[in-house]
């Protein structure tokens, strides 16, 4: 990254350690089916992968909220199951029903793993970002993503999202050596996959660790931070001076050692992080990202106006991105989005 265009983007700005006197803001799951103009691309795709696969239409739907609201970001349409798929996991989205895919409840399934994964389950993934790029404007930054290690195997053991990860859990717990060999093949994967993505376009990569929270302080270090570090440093061995935003949701007494441990640019903070701690003990060491309870966002008036402002009032001072604590709810009103952005943009 050069520093002209640094310069010009206020999310690389906060990721460089400066405080912009307006946060930067972009929403997680920003492009989703809280937006007409999203719904109608999806019915025409047809399934969700369909959609997540297709470059044209993928590109379409990461650039509309970016017009529709001037975030400062766009993030790339995917999901973190495709890295199941590039290892030779079938993955299905059945309505209703969410993400299945075939269960591996012990270390004998590794064996149906690929060694390595198939790029070419990746290549459409890289046409979208390239489309994106093209497309942004100069000071509007471009975001790819993955699935935390640990977060993709509860879905790749379970073979669905479950209320505690349990079963991901009890393999861990039964077999550190095998549920290992599955994480070491997930951080190869997922160095390969943020790597290609800042080749094609990407600016930042986030990590998503949905249910890093449900870990144990001994197995968050084994199975959320550990990973995370490696795959920081495997990207940057490649990308020297990549741009990463950590997201290990539900950290709170852990967030502290995986900042000082992963070597991120920023931790997003989900909802129930007290902000005058993630003022006292993160922001001094790394930027900060979050953490509007997306219920708020949802609920809209004085109660949106109160968590905007409790933001805003712990944590401009220093360096921010303004999100939410976990991604945009689909029965949002656009309206509240845009209260949102005005309140904040308004100082």
């Amino acid at each position: 990254m050069n520093a002209a265009s640094l310069g010009t983007k206020p999310i690389l700005r906060v990721l460089g350690r400066e405080r912009e006197e307006t946060p930067p803001v972009w929403m997680m799951r920003q492009a989703g089916r809280y937006l007409p103009e999203y719904r109608a691309v999806r019915e025409k795709a047809g399934g969700f992968l369909d959609l997540c696969f297709n470059p044209e239409l993928a590109a379409e739907v990461t650039l509309q909220p970016v017009r529709r609201f001037g975030f400062d970001a766009a993030i790339l349409f995917s999901d973190i199951l495709v890295m199941p798929m590039a290892l030779g996991r079938k993955v299905e989205f059945l309505a209703g029903e969410g993400p299945k895919l075939e269960p591996m409840t012990d270390a004998a399934a590794l064996s149906q793993l690929l060694e390595t994964i198939d790029g070419k389950v990746f290549a459409s993934i890289y046409e979208t970002v390239a489309r994106v790029k093209s497309q942004l404007d100069s000071k509007t930054t471009l975001i790819g993503f993955c699935g935390a290690p640990w977060t993709v195997a509860t879905y790749m053991v379970a073979g669905e999202a479950t209320p505690d990860q349990a079963p991901a859990r009890l393999f861990a717990l039964r077999d550190p050596v095998g549920f290992g060999r599955l994480i070491d093949r997930l951080v190869d994967g997922s160095i390969e996959y943020l790597v290609g993505q800042l080749k094609a376009g990407a600016e930042v990569v986030q990590i998503f660790d949905t249910w890093a929270g449900v870990l144990s302080p001994e197995q968050f270090d084994r199975w959320c931070i550990q990973p995370t570090e490696k795959i920081v440093a495997g990207v940057r061995q490649q990308i020297p001076g990549a741009k990463i935003i950590g997201f290990p949701r539900g950290a709170n007494a852990m967030a502290l050692p995986y900042v000082v441990a992963t070597g991120v640019d920023a931790i997003g903070l989900d909802w129930t992080f007290p902000r005058s701690l993630a003022a006292d003990m993160l922001q001094p060491r790394v930027a900060v990202q979050g953490n509007v309870d997306p219920l708020a966002l949802l609920a809209g008036g004085e109660a949106l106006d109160r968590e905007v402002d409790d933001v805003m009032t712990a944590l401009a001072g220093q360096p921010l991105i303004f999100n939410l604590g976990h991604g945009i709810l689909p029965p949002t009103p656009i309206a509240h989005v845009e209260r949102m952005l005005k309140r904040v943009r308004a100082g």
